[in-house]
């Protein structure tokens, strides 16, 4: 059931994408503003208690409602799967950026494409040279992918496993929503009372984040060229400070021949992706590392070769749980 409900989540996303400011996203927001007025008295441990009701809450009652649900029809559990990934999984939540940056530089406008990456990331870009305008194209696209995409597809299927239906979805996609949300708050000097919920959210992320950034870099690895994504990745990931972040640019940069990082390497606790289910919450970059990875310049082409790299990752990870599907029903 987990791969038919992954695979139609997909086909739907793709046929009618979330729109932005849409009804979720915006009670998602006050969801987290109510759990920070009420639950935040200032001391250090009621950040996590603060982070652990924001997250769980969801996260239970999806269980909770898939198990009714299951306990009374296969089809109905289907279903409710289906649309939990559609509100959590899915490119189109943030692709629409990329396509119109790649679009706008193809012809030509580069100004285009720097108001649409500015109004995507809330970076200033105007002053960037035109390969580092598309290095940010590229790492922002692959973050964007791996936590719209590979994360909540490995935390999803995890959950389905062990008889938990979309619980890791919903709990992976809040707890990356909760590191953004409470940075953003804070840099925007309005946070909650305890600052420490910044650092606590971020934390929480990546530990639930450890597992699937090194999955999704090995799927690069495999689909692209694999010695030099794995030398890549052993020799330059800590080029970004957050290391689960260094380890995904890093391979993608040697699964695609390009050379990616530097004093401005874009960090998960600041950026923001655009558009869609627990996202569009604006961000910043800030200096992370320094050097880059081999490789030759950004260039326009490169635009193209990461998208086909993420396209055939993801289909890597669709065979293999098609894989594990019929090997469980077969056994």
């Amino acid at each position: 059931m987990s791969f038919l409900a992954v695979l139609l989540a997909l086909i739907v996303e793709q046929l009618r994408p979330l729109p932005q400011g849409n009804p979720i996203h915006e009670a998602l927001i006050d969801w987290a503003r109510w759990t920070a007025r009420n639950f935040d008295a200032g001391r250090e441990h009621h950040a996590w208690v603060v982070w652990a009701v924001t997250v769980f809450t969801p996260a239970l009652l999806a269980w909770g409602v898939f198990a009714l649900l299951h306990h009374q029809s296969l089809l109905l559990a289907l279903c409710f799967n289906l649309l939990i990934l559609y509100l959590t999984l899915g490119f189109r939540q943030f692709s629409h950026y990329f396509t119109d940056i790649r679009d706008a530089l193809e012809q030509g406008d580069e100004d285009r494409a720097r108001r649409v990456l500015q109004e995507w990331r809330h970076l200033d870009v105007s002053e960037l040279p035109r390969s580092e305008l598309l290095r940010h194209v590229i790492e922002h696209a692959l973050l964007a992918a791996h936590r719209h995409v590979f994360g909540v597809f490995f935390w999803f299927v995890l959950g389905s496993a062990l008889g938990l239906g979309p619980v890791g979805a919903v709990g992976y996609r809040m707890s990356e929503f909760c590191a953004r949300y409470w940075t953003f708050k804070q840099r925007a000097q309005t946070a909650p009372v305890n600052g420490g919920l910044t650092l606590r959210s971020q934390a929480a992320f990546a530990v639930l984040d450890h597992v699937p950034a090194r999955l999704t870099a090995a799927g690069f690895a495999v689909v692209g060229n694999f010695e030099e994504a794995v030398d890549c990745w052993r020799q330059c990931a800590g080029l970004w400070k957050q290391s689960n972040d260094g380890i995904l640019l890093s391979a993608a940069a040697g699964a695609c021949g390009v050379s990616l990082g530097g004093a401005d390497a874009p960090s998960l606790a600041t950026g923001s992706a655009g558009g869609g289910y627990a996202v569009a919450l604006p961000g910043e970059v800030t200096l992370e590392g320094q050097g880059s990875t081999p490789g030759a310049p950004p260039a326009l082409s490169h635009l193209r070769t990461v998208v086909g790299l993420v396209w055939r990752s993801m289909v890597l990870w669709m065979l293999l749980l098609a894989l594990l599907s019929l090997a469980n029903r077969l056994g």
